[in-house]
């Protein structure tokens, strides 16, 4: 229930950014989110609340695409967290930890960004970026059917996704524009029961402003909608209509280091989860091969 939740609260600046062919980037990243859950009306649940954390580690490789700048990035989670609500009346309190669904992105340049080397890329100039994407969503997550909340969602999950931005001199301006499709869990609580979910339209924008190369600010924004649930062919009163707004900062080490911290909260919450999310990440970047 919690990881379907927030399938459409990406808020992520700078994901289409340009880097030279065969650059390396591996990523350490905790999140915490805290908030109140809102769930279908008719289900017998009250103030659900949940709190949890989550690490991941990724790693990003650019290559060249006929022509085009193109990366690859792969990312594992692990999640715990505590979970609290009255249910029908009784006051319900569960803990979990284990890891989460993996995700797998490849994203393409389609206009502005050409495969470089690091000397050519050393004198290009940002202005118009379009770029597309297709990110996986695989059901590698700890999954137990006899229990309704786990780390897991036991399906697939795919966001084909179109993004464009334009820098003028220190300002970037971004928008994306994507939908998730999921396939069905046919071993939902308690084990026996199907259940799919409706595709998720999901939008994000993005305003950066650049102090100096590598540090930055960001303004960030999304909106989500759709992502109403079937269970065992009827269909509940969960779909989605659900935005948040965060701010992102970017901040360079040395050559191969660097931090990025962020905070967002929900804006407007129908169904789902309405969480404060802090983040932080340590990142070691480098062109050349893998070792």
């Amino acid at each position: 229930m919690l990881a379907a939740s927030v399938a459409g609260q990406d808020l992520a600046p700078r994901a289409y950014i340009i880097t030279p062919v065969n650059s390396n980037a591996v990523t350490m990243a905790y999140s915490y989110n805290t908030g109140s859950v809102f769930t279908d009306p008719s289900v017998p649940v009250e103030d659900f609340r949940a709190r949890f954390h989550t690490q991941a580690l990724s790693y990003y490789r650019s290559f060249d695409f006929a022509g085009r700048s193109a990366n690859i990035t792969a990312l594992v989670p692990y999640a715990l967290g505590n979970f609290s609500a009255k249910v029908a009346g009784t006051q319900t309190d569960v803990y979990r930890s284990g890891i989460a669904d993996s995700r797998v992105r490849l994203a393409v340049n389609l206009w502005g960004g050409p495969a470089m080397d690091p000397k050519e890329f050393l004198i290009w100039k940002e202005k118009r970026l379009i770029g597309a994407s297709l990110t996986v969503l695989l059901p590698t997550g700890q999954y137990d059917p006899a229990r309704l909340i786990n780390p897991g969602n036991h399906r697939w999950g795919l966001k084909p996704e179109i993004a464009a931005s334009r820098r003028w001199q220190r300002w970037v301006i971004e928008g994306y524009a994507g939908v998730w499709f999921f396939t069905a869990n046919n071993e939902y609580f308690p084990g026996t029961r199907q259940r799919s979910q409706q595709r998720i339209l999901a939008g994000e924008a993005h305003l950066t402003y650049y102090m100096k190369p590598r540090l930055w600010i960001s303004a960030d924004g999304n909106f989500w909608s759709g992502g109403q649930s079937t269970i065992n062919g009827i269909p509940s009163a969960d779909g989605q209509r659900n935005s948040r707004a965060g701010v992102t900062a970017a901040i360079p080490l040395n050559q191969h280091q660097s931090l990025k911290f962020s905070y967002s909260n929900g804006t407007y919450v129908t169904i789902g989860g309405d969480y404060q999310n802090v983040s932080a990440a340590w990142q070691y970047s480098w062109v050349g091969k893998l070792l």
